[in-house]
Formats: structure tokens, sequence, C-alpha cells
């Protein structure tokens, strides 16, 4: 019996320590390739598939901050960034195969596509897989809330969250063996709580626009497939959670 997805159209937030090294800096092409070779597997489901992923590997921008530099100098060179880890996801996933583009909020014809809606949509129903670069294009916004306002523009069925844990806990399960992992979460609880599901701005896009995040382990060989079939995986961040 063919498998067959519940997301025809997926917007994947990945954060930039994905491609990193043991250090956790720098762009590591074991872990790229690691990587492409996850989003080789859900391509081969059928789903169109989109990508924001962040730049703690390279740049964290609140320690600038500290130091006294400009905040929007510290997020435009955070967007730059993002750019780089884009183009090394690009190569790794180019290599197995996958066609994919690169658009970038902040214009740079040379390396990537600017991003043009219309064009991302085109390339999705082509089955390309698009990595959307620089953020929102604008300072003072994170790459969750570019996430979330991808996700709402190309009519992403869901935002799914890529993470290093198994979904959502009360607290940080690596210092509380006693923390519990929530199955489903209502967006409200996850802003009062502060569970550090995405920040407030992009729970709160998402929650006026009613998309779902699934929070999952992108590092799980069967995490994201499972939760592209429906079955029960991570934390799901509805309006109305079971």
């Amino acid at each position: 019996m063919t498998k067959k997805p519940v997301y025809n159209r997926i917007l994947l937030k990945i954060s930039g320590e994905a491609l990193a090294g043991p250090d956790g800096f720098g762009i590591d092409p074991d872990r790229a390739e690691k990587l492409a070779a996850h989003l080789e597997g859900v391509s081969e489901l059928g789903v169109e598939i989109a990508i924001v992923i962040g730049a703690g590997n390279l740049w964290r921008g609140r320690q600038g901050i500290e130091r006294g530099m400009d905040r929007a100098t510290a997020d435009y060179m955070g967007m730059l960034g993002t750019v780089m880890n884009a183009m090394a996801l690009m190569d790794a996933c180019e290599r197995r195969g996958i066609t994919t583009r690169v658009q970038s909020a902040i214009e740079m014809r040379a390396v990537a596509e600017p991003y043009i809606r219309r064009r991302a949509i085109r390339h999705l129903e082509k089955k390309r897989l698009v990595i959307f670069g620089a953020g929102t294009g604008n300072p003072y916004f994170s790459t969750d809330t570019a996430a979330a306002l991808r996700a709402m523009e190309i009519d992403a069925e869901v935002l799914i969250k890529a993470t290093k844990v198994d979904g959502v806990y009360d607290k940080d399960p690596k210092k509380n063996p006693d923390a519990k992992l929530f199955d489903t979460l209502s967006y409200i609880d996850a802003i009062n709580l502060r569970l550090e599901v995405m920040d407030s701005t992009a729970l709160s896009l998402c929650m006026d626009n009613k998309l779902p995040i699934l929070v999952l382990n992108m590092w799980d060989e069967d995490a994201l497939e499972k939760g592209l079939l429906g079955k029960k995986v991570g934390t799901l961040v509805t309006g109305n959670p079971q």
C-alpha cells in the first residue's frame, strides 16, 4: 500500500545549529549531507518542501548587541548568515539529486533569487525544494517569525519546527529527568507558559491564521516521515488541542 502523507505542502524551520560541527559553530559538510538525506526521504513522499534556516552556527546577534552593537546591524549580519547556510544546504541537496532553489529577502542576484511569492509557489508546484534566506529582510524579526510569515504566504498546511528534542516539554529535559512532554498544546498556552516553542510574534501569527505547528526531533530518522504520514510524533500546537 502506497504511503500517503497528510500534508501536501510544508514549511520546515531548521536552526543553523543543524549544520554545525561538534563544537556548535560553522558549517559541517557531513551534517549538511545528513540533513539532505532526511529531506530526500521526505521529497520521495511527494511532499512540497519549503525551508527557513537560522544562522546561530555562524552569528549570534545577541552577543554583538550585548557589546554595544547596533541592533539593526546585528540582525542584518544574521540575515546574511542564513543565506550562507541556505547555500550550503542547497549544495548538499542538489548533490543528492534534489532540485533546489534559494530565495533571499535581501537582494543578492549573483547567489540567490530574490524572494517572489508566486515564483516560490511555482517552484513548489514543480516539486523543487525552496530555501528562504535572509529572514523577512527586516531587522527586529526572528527566523521563527520569518518561517511563520513564509508558511502563510505559500499556503503551507503545517509549520514544522525541527529541534534536537522530541517535542515541547514543560521544562528543560536535559536538566530535569521528570520533564513532561506535551502531545498537544494550544497557542495560548505555548505563549503564556513561555515554553519557547517559537517566539511570541511567530506564535501569534500562526494563531491568528490557524496554522498548526508540529515540533519534532529532526535527528530522529523516522520522526519527520511519521509526522507527515499523520502518525503521533512530537508536539502539535493548534487552536484546539485534543
